[in-house]
């Protein structure tokens, strides 16, 4: 770019005019179609994550009324009109029809590649665009859209060839982003089935009934207490050793609570009852719980076991969700002897190993639409 021409850092071959600057009011038509069909499905935008049905997130179809709901189709561009500063526009790319709220604008898109804007739209580019036709709203994490100013603003365009080559390419990485995260929810339910499978003793490979017998959890762990306060001053953002809290890592500190290989439980919180495996010097909270098998157990086990007996749902009802260990301790479940609770946790583990290497690649993908997203638009 020289100033006065516009060109995005990277191209397709062949292609080497500046992009041409046209306004947004000129590409988005709005339309208002309100419908009374009973039988449309409610549909949701999400910033991120596209559009969705209000039954997928919700579990419910619709409220008491769809009065002043709009009908819109495969294509119709949908822009929130309360929070279009934090990216909250889609273009429905997933259903032929359905009915959003009265609290989004709905546009038909000409005079442009329908599946550019599709993906121009979750840009950074994109977010720039939006927020500069907002302004501050009645409260510091509210902004008000100027209308007016969106649809005058200059959105650049390349020709519809070029159009063309960068949303196809685009759309077969958001396809094959789609079919890796289907693929992991896929392992993880086949996990979850093996699990509930082995240790309800439904398996023949694993469960031989001479070796399964009735223990309270205190009877399988040499160690099953909370962790050390920490003062909050003590955690930084890097350090030699994790902090480990109610849910997940904290940050980092300069010293450590426990050595070993443990199961961490979340105490407190949402999560209580959640569990990971950790190894090697950790710092454990108070809002952690350390599980490690006694000589005659497997700790590995004692992960899936404890997953599998979902602890959470012994947690106290309270303003703060958290688990009594005395209460837990006392918890009955059936066991194998310690060479078959081997066998199941490594089992198990190659399940574990297979959905964080697909994980991995998830986020290699993502990590590359995002660079290409950059790197594509003006």
């Amino acid at each position: 770019s020289n100033g006065l021409e516009k060109r995005p850092k990277l191209r397709f071959p062949g292609f080497d005019e500046p992009w041409k600057a046209t306004a947004f009011g000129d590409i988005v038509h709005e339309f208002s179609n309100r419908t009374k069909v009973e039988d449309e499905d409610v549909l949701l935008s999400a910033a991120i994550e596209g559009m969705f049905l209000n039954t997928e997130l919700f579990g419910h179809q619709r409220g008491a009324s769809n009065k002043g709901y709009k009908k819109i189709k495969y294509g119709t561009m949908v822009l929130s009109t309360q929070n279009l500063h934090l990216g909250n526009a889609n273009v429905n790319q997933r259903f032929e029809h359905g009915m959003v709220s009265p609290a989004y604008k709905t546009y038909d898109i000409s005079g442009c590649s329908i599946d550019l804007i599709a993906q121009w739209i979750k840009s950074d580019a994109a977010k720039r665009f939006f927020y500069n036709a907002t302004t501050v709203g009645a409260s510091v994490c509210r902004r008000n859209v100027e209308w007016d100013t969106l649809y005058g603003q200059s959105l650049f365009l390349p020709s519809l060839p070029e159009q063309e080559k960068i949303a196809n390419l685009l759309t077969l990485l958001s396809n094959r982003i789609e079919e890796q995260r289907q693929l992991i929810i896929a392992l993880k339910k086949y996990k979850r089935g093996a699990v509930a499978h082995i240790l309800s003793g439904k398996s023949v490979a694993f469960a031989v009934t001479a070796s399964w017998t009735e223990h309270t959890l205190s009877e399988l762990c040499t160690e099953f207490r909370s962790g050390r306060n920490i003062s909050a001053t003590l955690i930084h953002q890097t350090g030699n050793f994790p902090v480990y809290g109610g849910n997940g890592i904290r940050g980092y500190c300069n010293q450590y609570s426990h050595d070993g290989e443990y199961v961490v439980v979340g105490r407190q919180g949402a999560l209580c009852g959640n569990v990971r495996l950790i190894q090697g010097k950790n710092y454990l909270s108070e809002h952690a719980i350390a599980v490690q098998a006694n000589e005659a157990n497997e700790t590995k086990f004692l992960l899936y076991l404890l997953d599998y007996m979902k602890l959470g749902q012994y947690s106290d009802q309270g303003a703060q969700p958290g688990l009594a260990v005395n209460k837990l301790l006392r918890l009955k479940c059936m066991v194998p002897d310690k060479q078959t609770q081997i066998k199941i946790a490594s089992f198990l583990m190659s399940f574990d190993f297979q959905i964080s290497t697909q994980e991995r690649m998830l986020m290699l993908l993502n990590c590359q639409r995002r660079a290409l997203l950059q790197q594509l638009f003006i």
